[in-house]
């Protein structure tokens, strides 16, 4: 009896990718996982619920929109696995509105009554008692009615316009006899608290109390209905045609212009979802549909509770129960002696050799803000060079560069101000920088500048010398607490020269130079990524020990992606640890045996890049800030740069080996594109390895008398 092989998928055809949106979508659906899962703490999975309006909000203003704008254009542009827009639309739609069901299902029948049951239940106005409504109406009277702007529409007034995400009342007024009912938009003030303090415990959503009590501006003798909704709008509006803005980008500083005028079109961009009360009559749909100019399949019907995003706002700290143990990053254990030494303490540990941070168990704070604000305020540095891609609304970081100047320091900064919704905030940064006689530049013409680079020049005895951080993450002391981040405190001069030449093409326009260490896209990166796979496949053929780990947010490159299969084709054992999008079709019969696909879902965002060559038995290890994204790897400033360090390269491997022995919180492709969460077998300890991280951080940090000290601990440790 004979077997047929399996059936060979040609890597060039729609069969060998996953659709882009749709992994997405799956990713979106691993969290609504954690939604559901009755091992969290009750106020973990309320987070998640947040979560999952968050991203759903997200996806239906960056992608939805594009879906939009190509149906509307006329395009039949196929998506990697071949399907129209149209057809990626109607999937996406479909996908979504299930999440929404099983959000909906696990909100009504878990977490609002596992919030009642330990006192703190978001109520429905109707259900409190009169005293407590008594309180709703007198803060509503004091605190909310002034802020309220009523908008009527009749012959008078157009409909008025309806911003992003905000909450609304659409109010229908009855008129006297024989007139038509009047419809009153009043928008609920998001300078408000959403979910509102209920003397006795517990909480009214805002929009609930103002619908109550309305009476307070309008006369008791007419009658209201009041329903609520709220609309989602693309992100990108419309902005001058092409030939235009090519000639406007010639002028000296048009990006700011250009970048503020586009932030304007965005407000007024299409809308793209509108959320409705389930019943809200089908005659206000309609009228609603055409006011705001959308098709009927772009309304949603939503309950209990619209917003969903800001169930991130409610804090309930009381519970230990309910909410995680509270995480306290430790200092890293060759960095906790310099708390009472001089800030020049920082450079000579550093100096010692470099120095590998993972946040947030090692503290941002006392390692790469130190390291900075050592930097702005030690007599020997002459210069400080930084890239601002996010940042928190006040920076400390921010305040370090100011002080640095103000001692006389030369610094520069190149704030990317067309990062994703940060481009206002980014432009208000660089202003504030300007005005403090900081050098700044906003972005390089055409492409998003994404390093996470910091440059240290510092003079010193045998003369001068450079300290650089190189890091996966942004210089946000907020989100440094909630991502996993890598970095590395460096003062290897070939790394730190090649980041000097970078940080001169940045600011002054000069051409890129010759990168030998540092991958630089769209310069090297591609090239040399493409080069490195190559050479594992060409070490496997020659029966020399081959394989590939990457540590990614998103994967979707088609180039990269073929050259993986190819890697995975000639023997070559690829580990693809991708948290989000992954449009590779892992371990598929003819196309990827070899290619291993998971994703890890956790308390914390996975958000480092770690790549690892074995490189015929002499790895090679990589991080840095670029995803095997198309967008990273051809049109953003992106780096990537070697570790070469011995001791580096052994924690980057105890670090791989937690997530590779996660039994509880990574999730393994199928070849389908569906993911399946791994479980303990019976009798094997829980490994998460977020949970793993936390407790190895802490007992480095308890058990570190000197500068060697082991950070990650042996491979026994792990289980």
């Amino acid at each position: 009896m004979t077997t047929s092989s399996p059936r060979t998928i040609d890597p060039q055809s729609p069969n060998a990718y996953i659709n882009r949106e749709l992994s997405w979508l799956g990713f979106a659906r691993r969290v609504l996982s954690l939604v559901a899962n009755r091992d969290l703490p009750l106020m973990e999975r309320v987070k998640f619920a947040g979560i999952m309006g968050m991203l759903h909000a997200e996806f239906f203003m960056k992608r939805m929109s594009g879906l939009k704008r190509q149906i509307k254009q006329g395009s039949r542009k196929l998506s990697l696995d071949g399907r129209t827009p149209r057809e990626e639309f109607d999937a996406c739609r479909l996908e979504l509105q299930d999440q929404s069901a099983v959000l909906t299902g696990i909100l009504n029948q878990e977490l609002l009554p596992a919030l009642a049951e330990v006192g703190h239940p978001i109520r429905q106005y109707k259900e409190l008692t009169p005293e407590q409504r008594q309180s709703m109406r007198t803060y509503c009277e004091q605190s909310v009615r002034p802020i309220l702007t009523p908008l009527a529409v009749d012959s008078e007034h157009p409909f008025p316009f309806i911003s992003n995400l905000g909450l609304n009342l659409a109010v229908l007024l009855s008129g006297g006899k024989g007139e038509r009912e009047q419809f009153l938009r009043i928008k609920v003030p998001n300078n408000r608290p959403r979910w509102v303090p209920v003397p006795g415990g517990g909480y009214v959503p805002l929009e609930q109390v103002i619908a109550a009590n309305l009476d307070l501006m309008y006369p008791a003798n007419r009658s209201l209905k009041v329903y609520f909704f709220q609309v989602t709008r693309g992100a990108e509006g419309e902005v001058q045609p092409a030939a235009e803005e090519e000639e406007s980008l010639r002028e000296p500083g048009s990006l700011v212009q250009q970048v503020g005028s586009e932030l304007k079109a965005r407000r007024f961009a299409g809308v793209v979802r509108l959320q409705v009360e389930p019943d809200m009559p089908k005659g206000l749909v309609k009228w609603l549909t055409r006011q705001l100019k959308i098709d009927p399949e772009d309304v949603y019907f939503s309950r209990p509770l619209l917003g969903l995003s800001d169930l991130l706002q409610l804090k309930i700290d009381d519970r230990d129960k309910i909410n995680f143990p509270p995480h306290t990053p430790v200092d890293h254990p060759r960095l906790q002696h310099l708390a009472a030494q001089a800030p020049s303490a920082i450079f000579d540990e550093i100096a010692k050799g470099d120095i590998l941070l993972h946040h947030p168990y090692h503290d941002f704070g006392t390692s790469v803000l130190r390291f900075l604000e050592a930097a702005s305020v030690d007599p020997g540095v002459l210069a400080i060079k930084l890239t601002i891609y996010r940042t928190s609304s006040d920076s400390p970081i921010v305040r370090a560069l100011a002080e640095a100047v103000r001692r006389g320091k030369q610094v520069a900064v190149l704030v990317e101000i067309t990062a994703r919704f940060d481009e206002a905030p980014n432009i208000a940064w660089g202003k504030f920088l300007e005005r403090e006689g900081v050098h700044v530049a906003y972005g390089v013409e055409r492409l998003k500048t994404h390093v996470k680079l910091a440059l240290v020049v510092r003079e010193e005895k045998q003369g001068i010398r450079r300290y650089a951080h190189i890091g996966t993450g942004n210089y946000h002391t907020g989100t440094a607490k909630a991502y996993e981040d890598l970095g590395v405190l460096t003062c290897d001069p070939a790394i730190c020269e090649e980041v000097a030449v970078l940080y001169d093409a940045l600011t002054g326009g000069l051409p890129h130079g010759n990168y030998r260490e540092v991958l630089v896209a769209p310069v090297t990166m591609r090239r040399r990524f493409t080069e490195l796979i190559r050479r594992e496949a060409d070490h496997a053929r020659a029966g020399r020990p081959s394989g590939i780990y990457a540590k990614l947010n998103q994967l979707q490159d088609p180039n990269t992606i073929r050259e993986l299969y190819a890697a995975g084709s000639a023997g070559v054992s690829v580990t693809l640890n991708v948290r989000g999008l992954c449009c590779l079709r892992a371990g598929a019969p003819g196309l990827s045996e070899n290619v291993r696909l998971y994703s890890v879902l956790g308390r914390f965002l996975e958000h480092s890049r770690i790549f690892r060559f074995s490189n015929g038995g002499d790895p090679e290890y990589y991080l840095g800030s670029a995803d095997w994204m198309k967008r990273n790897l051809n049109s953003r400033v992106e780096t990537v740069v070697p570790v070469r360090n011995s001791r580096l390269k052994r924690q980057l491997d105890r670090i791989i080996e937690v997530y590779e022995k996660d039994n509880c919180s990574a999730w393994d492709a199928q070849p389908d594109g569906s993911y399946v969460r791994r479980r303990p077998a019976a009798g094997e300890p829980v490994r998460n390895a977020q949970e793993i991280f936390i407790r190895k951080a802490r007992r480095a940090a308890r058990s570190a008398v000197e500068s060697q000290a082991v950070v990650y601990g042996s491979p026994e440790d792990i289980a």
